[in-house]
């Protein structure tokens, strides 16, 4: 049973830094929410998803 709380690392679409965040498996195996980035504040569209058990795959696109 993997933790309810993870975390995944992405590239800023905006300025290019690597963004840590926490994801939360149980808000379903596949998720897009828009979250604004912390570094130069642009929003950002972030896709999450969960396959068999693996670590979850984060994509991220300007909004």
């Amino acid at each position: 049973m993997r933790d309810v709380h993870e975390e995944a690392v992405y590239p800023c679409p905006s300025c290019g830094e690597s963004i840590v965040v926490p994801v939360d498996p149980s808000a379903g195996a596949r998720q897009e929410y828009v979250e604004d980035c912390p570094v130069c504040c642009a929003p950002i569209v972030l896709q999450v998803e969960w396959e068999d058990g693996r670590s979850p795959r984060v994509s991220a696109r300007a909004e």
